[in-house]
């Protein structure tokens, strides 16, 4: 694969049978036995995931607060040490930059966890609003510091304890807290997940990481933990109903339009793309994300033409992928809104299949 970046654990990858794609410029474990076992073993126990490839950039300043309240959608300065905050990024005119995490660590500190294919996109767009604002803060990025393992599932709690993070189940869904490695290392441990299942991430340095995920694969084997790949990773987010950037969010889907309107805080003033975001409110959408559910067998491809009951597109898929829960084709689309009262199909290579509209988690809708 060549011009991919190799993450810090690649040998270990590759000595437990890991087959890599490449994705967002890094050569990325994609599967190591099947995605369906790997995506049952995250519903049912745990999987043990690399997300190394991921994007941290450190945030601080008398006036970091600030600038994050102005930079993104959702409230990050009202936040109280040690919450995680989940926030699209948007341009002025609504469509998203990117989405990702806040954690903040200090009055005047803070991580963000971005995109691995935007993270040099999302850095210079935020060293522009800084520039642009005149505010006191500084960026630094450390993407290049950092190892993050994603350990996601019911079991996940279980395993960091065996592993020696005693009373790690008292920790909050959206807190992070940070803790001591027997070997000295500090590792910043996060519940938030990706995957609709409980789970932590853990940020440690690269030099940590083999030891750390050679001791949660060990420890965790009995406990039904399996390695699992960007995969299964995606079938699981998409029968969450989890946003992925560059689909369900894009520099054209607003955050209103992906159903993310819990994260968009229009009480609070100037923040980038408030007057965008308040006119599509007050005007009403002229298009949704929505998530469905096929009967067939066929899955729906991104890209594949949905159509209303007199022939016409009225969107396209975003998202496809089988479920391996529910057994069937799952997907999002973008729909023009007044289409979401009849009835929907998709074009699969000149073959109609009736979509059924559902409401994630579409795993637990039935």
């Amino acid at each position: 694969m060549p011009n991919s970046n190799k993450l810090p654990l690649h040998d270990f990858h590759k000595a437990n049978g890991a087959r890599f794609v490449p994705f967002g410029g890094w050569e990325m474990p994609v599967q190591y036995s099947s995605i369906l076992e790997e995506h049952k073993a995250v519903r049912e126990a745990a999987g043990l995931f690399d997300v190394s490839h991921m994007g941290e950039v450190l945030i601080h300043g008398p006036e970091a607060a600030a600038y994050l309240d102005h930079l993104l959608v959702n409230a990050i300065a009202s936040a109280e040490i040690g919450r995680a905050i989940y926030s699209p990024m948007c341009l002025e005119n609504g469509g998203v930059v990117d989405d990702l995490i806040v954690y903040r660590m200090g009055a005047a500190e803070f991580l963000l966890c971005v995109n691995a294919a935007n993270h040099a996109k999302d850095l210079s767009w935020m060293q522009t609003q800084a520039d642009a604002s005149g505010m006191d803060v500084c960026l630094e990025d450390q993407s290049d510091a950092y190892a993050l393992l994603a350990l996601q599932g019911p079991k996940a709690a279980d395993i960091l304890e065996v592993c020696g993070f005693a009373g790690i189940a008292e920790l909050k869904r959206f807190r992070h807290e940070s803790r001591t490695l027997a070997g000295g290392a500090t590792v910043r441990i996060c519940r938030t997940g990706y995957t609709g299942e409980d789970g932590f991430e853990l940020f440690l340095p690269v030099g940590a990481a083999d030891s750390l995920a050679s001791m949660l694969l060990d420890r965790g084997t009995s406990y039904g933990l399996r390695l699992c790949g960007l995969g299964a990773r995606d079938s699981l987010r998409l029968e969450a109903g989890l946003p992925l950037y560059g689909h369900e969010l894009t520099e054209t889907i607003s955050p209103l339009e992906a159903g993310l309107e819990w994260t968009v805080k229009l009480g609070k003033s100037g923040f980038v793309g408030k007057s965008a975001l308040l006119k599509q409110k007050e005007d009403g959408l002229d298009k949704r994300v929505v998530h469905f559910k096929l009967a067939g067998r066929r899955i729906a491809r991104e890209g594949a033409e949905v159509i209303d009951a007199a022939g016409t597109t009225v969107g396209s898929v975003l998202s496809g992928t089988h479920s391996p829960i529910l057994n069937c084709p799952i997907g999002s689309a973008l729909i023009e809104v007044p289409a979401l009262a009849g009835g929907l199909s998709v074009d699969l290579r000149g073959q109609r299949e009736q979509l059924e509209l559902a409401s994630p988690p579409l795993h637990l809708a039935e």
